[in-house]
């Protein structure tokens, strides 16, 4: 049995067996299993806690419902030269996103740029996860997703229609981490409510709404809410044309259109056995348009000149490195709710909890 703080912290090691252990216990290739726990544990030492490790409740979810394979492995199902589709065959869809990302990257070395649609895949974690990979090689990447649940009103209305569809972007600097955008198109992503309900926090007021337009604050309900689709996340920007509300609707279209349009996924909530969504990965080479590591000197430039102008201001991707540097070094905090979730998974999936805190 677990017996620890709120404040315990465990190694990225530690999270890793467990989490392999649980996947592999569940029928997952060891190859696919070590793609997945590196994007969880890479989200969790970021900082991202909504979308590392604290996922596998979902994902058992997912395979008690007969809607994932575990089995399954992402094929490419169309190359076109500078574009591919790559089919996840309703696997998890961390494989399938370092697979396309990958892909991407090839091409964009060979033609400049590079584009991959993903249809028929699953949750994939934290999108900023797969930009860095273009990123840290010296490359520009951009990558979108559709999600699982109707979670986001259209501009002026009240019925969950849309996902939270996340958009990221990342760009190599020359010192230091690379620049990288990675957000929701809500004002918050719906796991993070989850994560919030973990640690037993109150949400900010303006995060959610019940179908009447009254605020939830109470993090538990609010998720309960979500998943019954009586309740809606706020679109980035506010619900009002003059809060900029129509921006964040407007961005959340160019993703549900990038990843699911163009791959012929489905919409959100729109899957009947199977949640069939659809990602999408572009990456371009910076050194066939402007060569000598000129691109990444001036994205140096640009970001140098606001932090020496203003020493406060917090460049994207900022607090995610500072996170990575922190957790490595002392562990990774995960609320003892969680905790007790991962030892019952670990009990129905038949292997032993070998979690200890940092120290302990």
């Amino acid at each position: 049995m677990i017996d620890a703080t709120d404040d315990a912290r465990y190694t990225a090691t530690a999270l890793a067996e467990q989490t392999s252990s649980i996947l592999l216990a569940w029928g997952m290739p060891a190859d696919t299993v070590a793609i997945t726990v590196d994007a969880m544990i890479d989200t969790d030492l970021s900082g991202v806690d909504s979308h590392g490790v604290s996922m596998l409740m979902m994902y058992e979810n997912l395979k008690r419902e007969g809607r994932l394979d575990l089995l399954a492995r992402p094929e490419v199902s169309a190359d076109l030269g500078a574009f591919a589709v790559i089919d996840g065959n309703n696997g998890l869809g961390h494989p399938a996103g370092v697979a396309a990302m990958t892909l991407a990257m090839d091409k964009a070395r060979s033609h400049g740029i590079g584009a991959v649609a993903v249809r028929n895949s699953n949750h994939f974690g934290a999108v900023g996860y797969y930009v860095r990979l273009a990123s840290d090689a010296g490359l520009i990447g951009l990558a979108t997703t559709s999600t699982r649940t109707p979670a986001v009103a259209a501009l002026g209305g009240t019925t969950p229609v849309l996902g939270t569809n996340p958009i990221a972007f990342s760009a190599p600097r020359v010192h230091g981490e690379p620049l990288v955008v990675d957000m929701s198109t809500s004002v918050v992503a719906m796991n993070k409510i989850k994560a919030y309900a973990l640690k037993g926090k109150q949400l900010p007021p303006g995060w959610l709404q019940d179908r009447d337009g009254n605020v939830v604050t109470d993090a538990d309900e609010g998720y309960r809410l979500l998943g019954s689709r009586g309740a809606t996340l706020t679109l980035l920007g506010g619900s009002t044309t003059e809060s900029g509300g129509h921006k964040g609707f407007g961005l959340s279209l160019i993703v549900q259109v990038l990843s699911g349009a163009l791959s012929n996924a489905s919409a959100p909530g729109r899957g009947v056995d199977r949640d069939n969504l659809g990602h999408f990965f572009l990456a371009i080479d910076p050194e066939l348009v402007n060569p000598g590591g000129l691109t990444a000197q001036n994205v140096e430039e640009l970001l140098s000149s606001m932090v020496d102008e203003e020493p406060g201001v917090l460049i994207p991707g900022q607090p995610e490195s500072e996170y990575r540097a922190d957790r490595a070094a002392n562990g990774i905090p995960l609320p003892h709710s969680l905790l007790r979730h991962i030892e019952d998974i670990c009990g129905r999936a038949g292997v032993p909890l070998t979690l200890a805190p940092v120290g302990g």
